[in-house]
């Protein structure tokens, strides 16, 4: 079957990966592959934005490829690699900042939140952050970036990025990637008011063992107005009922949401219960990921002919940008 075209989308390396990384783009991955050319890229250069020290850097990339291998990333289909194994990004990167006004970058939201977040690290990567991110979308002829509709004005930057450098080279080497809306889960984390976050360590990772998955979530917050298991509850404002809906049975969603409401299910068995699903779900994930873990060749081999194959493409481009520029 023709593919609809290529996809491009990244993440920094933060480790294992947690439920929300999972609900909110990992799922949409796996998804894209079935009708897209796909391009997945470990941004490691980004993430030195805003780290202190470089220390867990190459960990946290090999954890976040174990987690993605597992969840049906296919190296076969999908060209999975490493953001600096591609040194043609830091090339392009350059070259797009000529034509990219400085206020406007001071003037991104993004740019000031990380400005209010790390007031004492502000540095020229974190100003030019959007223009590297451009770079990693147009060097691969990226036509579709899978984003939530919080994150298009990241796009229509890198669209208007495209379209100076196209009109002061009189080039249409360079193309305007198009916005792909995907459903992106807010998933809140055990406290049950952020959004699920390690930083504030309120996540659940998927690489938990089935023990440590039932001790987080049995920290998780339920209804707050609920004391007593002789309570009535309200699923509605309940995360792990949200979470039930996720993960468990039709049936056992449609007992909880009535027997809550009269207090005839506790909130430790309602929590008991999604932790057994959510173990269930994750069973085959994890399975797999061991498997993986268990050979860090195999993975680095996946990473390493991944670069190659994202290299390809973007020396074929800059071969592009370059001539148009005129650089000798």
């Amino acid at each position: 079957m023709a593919k609809k075209g290529r996809v491009f989308s990244g993440a920094r390396p933060t480790g294992r990966q947690h439920l929300g990384n999972y609900l909110g783009a990992i799922q949409n991955y796996v998804e894209l592959q079935t009708d897209y050319d796909c391009v997945y890229c470990i941004v490691d250069v980004h993430a030195l934005t805003t780290v202190e020290t470089t220390q867990e850097l190459r960990q946290n990339t090999f954890e976040m490829a174990l987690d993605w291998l597992a969840a049906g990333i296919r190296p076969e289909d999908s060209i999975l690699f490493v953001q600096s194994h591609v040194p043609e990004v830091m090339e392009l990167h350059t070259y797009l900042s000529m034509v990219t006004p400085l206020g406007k970058l001071t003037d991104l939201p993004t740019f000031k939140e990380k400005v209010r977040q790390q007031p004492d690290n502000v540095n020229y990567g974190l100003l030019g952050y959007p223009v590297l991110m451009t770079a990693d979308i147009v060097l691969y002829k990226t036509d579709i970036v899978p984003v939530g509709i919080d994150q298009a004005p990241h796009i229509e930057f890198a669209r208007e990025t495209v379209r100076s450098f196209n009109y002061r080279f009189n080039t249409k080497a360079l193309i305007e990637p198009q916005v792909k809306h995907t459903e992106v889960k807010k998933v809140l984390g055990i406290d049950g008011k952020e959004k699920m976050s390690k930083s504030l360590n309120n996540h659940i990772e998927l690489a938990l063992t089935p023990e440590e998955t039932v001790k987080r979530v049995r920290e998780m917050v339920t209804d707050p107005a609920r004391q007593r298991k002789s309570d009535p509850g309200n699923p509605d404002v309940c995360n792990v009922f949200t979470m039930h809906k996720i993960f468990s049975p039709q049936e056992e969603v449609d007992m909880i949401n009535v027997e809550c409401r009269k207090a005839g299910i506790g909130c430790v068995d309602c929590k008991l219960r999604f932790a057994a699903n959510l173990n269930k779900h994750l069973e085959p994930f994890r399975a797999k990921r061991a498997a993986f873990e268990a050979k860090p060749s195999e993975v680095q081999n996946i990473l390493d002919h991944g670069g190659k194959r994202a290299r390809a493409i973007a020396q074929a481009t800059m071969a592009e940008v370059r001539e148009a520029m005129k650089l000798p």
